[in-house]
């Protein structure tokens, strides 16, 4: 029986791998380090189907290295250390040290990472995990600090086309048949971005002899008959978060509640849930009701308190508060346009009178001159410049249409007004 198609293609070089520009293109920090010939220990963190296995193997091979494989969900301490005493067997003093990679690092339990960190800072083996999930949450502080993070991002479409017309063309089964893409819309569709999943569905779409012509339709009618075929081992997990996220942001919180309850009963991890919630809180529901991010916030201490099944409940309301909460990402919009503003004007100087002036000489040129202490003013606001001179105009966050945000345009347009209108 032959290999699945995502086997198959699994790229063997830099040069084949797809994706990740910003980490293994042309002076990009993880293909300098192999070309340098050192390797330091990392976490790659990104979505399911990206690359993380794939690039941990092509390191391990460009640099010639002994390569251990743990995966968290199977390995338990005694596992960790037997690799580690291998890795100490096998290490030459000539060599770099081996590549220990760990997928799913963050189901490894606090005693489990623990096991990791001596090898880790003498460098009897280099570490390269892999991650679904937020390391700041899930690895241990001591091993993060270990460690360099490197974010690997959804496929985009251009790389998820080039993988369907690799494999078209390369793939030693499929290139000896005559398939062309009509239409590419499912395909990409059904993939969310993840390189294995596209090409489960490409292999099974392909599945039948003789010339083929891939239409969405084609593809439709085949995920259709094999529901599951593609999405092995929980790979839904992405898609139904998203459902989860977008019917508390669409004020549905019936649909919100389903959602919430195929994410229990598939087994997600409660923290997991009470992260998104939180983070929906800040940035859906946002200033509209500022109350929804402190319920948020206790839901999750509680989860973390009680565990299942009684964490239902909590999270449960608040859910339902979320969903049925005014809605506002002014927030969310504020500060991304803020990060837009830093990245295209650079270190704007701070106006002088803003500066702190702690010794005389800063004092004598200038320093804090003419600051006005906003506290001596009646209502505790006067009008003074706050912005780098060279963004004096800006504007950046805008109120929303809400009885909670119309207050706070009402007290900006009193303080500043025609800048707030």
């Amino acid at each position: 029986m032959s290999q699945p198609l995502a086997e198959r293609m699994r790229p063997r070089t830099l040069d084949e791998y797809i994706g990740q520009k910003h980490l293994v293109g042309q002076g990009a920090v993880i293909r300098q380090m192999i070309e340098s010939g050192r390797i330091s220990s990392f976490i790659l963190w990104g979505p399911p189907g990206v690359g993380k296995t794939t690039l941990a193997q092509i390191i391990a091979h460009s640099m010639e290295v002994p390569f251990y494989t743990l995966s968290a969900v199977t390995s338990g301490v005694k596992d960790v250390r037997d690799v580690i005493q291998r890795a100490e067997n096998n290490r030459f003093f000539s060599m770099n040290s081996p590549i220990l990679f760990i997928d799913e690092i963050h189901r490894f339990s606090k005693s489990q990472q623990d096991s990791l960190l001596g090898a880790v800072e003498k460098g009897t083996v280099t570490l390269i995990g892999a991650t679904t999930e937020n390391p700041s949450f899930e690895v241990i502080r001591p091993l993060l600090s270990r460690c360099q993070l490197y974010i690997l991002k959804p496929l985009e479409k251009d790389d998820l086309l080039s993988l369907v017309e690799r494999a078209l063309h390369h793939d030693n089964i499929l290139s000896k048949r005559h398939i062309t893409i009509k239409e590419h819309g499912a395909l990409l569709r059904y993939s969310g971005g993840d390189a294995r999943k596209l090409l489960n569905i490409l292999d099974i779409v392909c599945g039948q002899e003789g010339d083929l012509e891939i239409t969405d339709e084609l593809v439709v009618s085949h995920l259709q008959q094999n529901p599951l075929a593609y999405d092995k081992q929980g790979e839904m997990h992405y898609d139904i978060i998203s459902a989860f996220i977008k019917s508390i942001r669409g004020s549905d919180p019936d649909a919100a509640l389903y959602w919430m309850a195929r994410m229990i009963e598939g087994g997600e991890d409660p923290q997991f849930i009470a992260r998104r919630i939180m983070i929906s809180a800040a940035e859906d529901i946002g200033l509209a009701n500022p109350n929804a991010l402190l319920l948020a916030n206790a839901a999750f201490d509680t989860v973390m308190k009680i565990g299942w099944p009684e964490a239902r409940i909590p999270l449960a309301e608040a859910v339902i508060y979320l969903a049925t909460s005014p809605k506002s990402n002014s927030a969310y919009n504020g500060i991304n346009k803020a990060l837009e503003i830093v990245r295209q004007t650079g270190n704007l100087p701070v106006p002088l009178h803003l500066r702190n002036a702690p010794t005389q000489l800063m004092a004598e040129i200038g320093y804090s001159d003419g600051y006005k202490y906003s506290h001596d003013y009646p209502g505790h606001f006067v009008e003074q410049q706050f912005m780098p001179d060279a963004l004096a105009s800006q504007r950046i966050w805008h109120a929303q249409e809400n009885a909670a945000e119309e207050k706070l345009k009402q007290r900006m347009l009193n303080c500043w007004g025609k800048r707030y209108e």
